[in-house]
């Protein structure tokens, strides 16, 4: 068999591995939360927009939630001022409100021009737009930190029209508080909020690492998949901390909260989204309900 001939074989293998995923999750929503190394590459960026618009047109219904975190740091500095964070979260002034909604509503809409530029549909909407994301303020231990906010409420039928309308949602996150001032969110935050208002059947985060590890020091002791209980232990015992450790209490958060599958993927693995929900093997970490622990495949 020549050489040609085994390359298009090879292509048809990958497509009817794919097509139980498929046909499993057809007409299912999934939620990607989309920040971090992968929006700060232009060829990322393009190949996390590639993957998103494929799962649309093979018959999911994704939305993505952004951050910006590192470009609105970017545009502080630009600013004279330093970028503050009080446990992962941004302290966020009048002024560094004011930057962060200029930020991510640039963002927003670069996304929006590159899914229409692979032929979908796509609106950009920030949090308080219809009262998406209405929210309060949030402290970190106590301690102000100015206008972050905690989501409190999602107007859900909002996504659930642009999705009937074969749009594909993409949500800044920035809400407002019942005197209808304005907030920065976290954007994982979000993403678990817009995930769990929706009935999402699954929940990416693109991250700047593989997945969880036991020791990330130890490339052996890495989790392909994991219950919801069992992650809760290993934040509780402490094997988990710094910047995972709220993105995991999310993560489990989402899964007791109707989300049916929490995806843990590196962002800056090209095609990393369908690597996971495409393949048998997957490559990222999987975080699941108690109750389908006995599963062999993990779908």
């Amino acid at each position: 068999m020549d050489k040609d001939m085994q390359e298009v074989l090879k292509k048809a293998e990958v497509l009817i591995e794919a097509l139980p995923y498929i046909q499993k999750f057809n007409r299912k929503i999934i939620v990607v939360k989309y920040g971090g190394s992968a929006m700060s590459n232009e060829d990322l960026q393009k190949n996390v927009i590639k993957d998103v618009t494929l799962l649309k047109l093979v018959g999911f219904k994704p939305i993505i939630v952004h951050g910006g975190g590192k470009e609105i740091s970017r545009w502080v500095g630009k600013v004279g001022k330093e970028a503050q964070f009080v446990n992962g979260l941004r302290v966020t002034d009048d002024e560094t409100m004011e930057i962060a909604e200029m930020v991510l509503g640039r963002v927003n809409k670069r996304l929006v021009t590159m899914v229409q530029e692979l032929g979908v549909r796509a609106v950009g909407i920030s949090g308080k737009d219809g009262g998406l994301l209405k929210v309060e303020k949030k402290y970190a231990d106590g301690q102000d930190i100015g206008f972050v906010g905690e989501i409190k409420e999602v107007n859900a039928k909002i996504l659930y029209d642009l999705l009937e309308k074969d749009f594909l949602p993409i949500v800044a996150p920035v809400g407002l508080d019942d005197d209808f001032n304005t907030y920065n969110i976290n954007a994982d935050d979000a993403a678990c909020a817009v995930a769990r208002a929706v009935g999402a059947d699954k929940l990416v985060f693109l991250t700047d690492i593989e997945g969880l590890y036991k020791d990330i020091s130890d490339k052996s002791s890495f989790i392909p998949r994991i219950t919801a209980s069992d992650a809760d232990e290993l934040i509780d015992t402490g094997v988990i901390g710094g910047g995972m450790l709220p993105k995991l209490g999310n993560c489990t958060s989402a899964v007791k909260n109707g989300v049916n599958r929490v995806h843990i993927l590196d962002g800056r693995i090209p095609h990393c989204l369908l690597l996971e929900i495409f393949t048998n093997e997957g490559i990222g970490t999987m975080i699941l309900r108690d109750e389908d622990k006995c599963e062999k495949c993990g779908e």
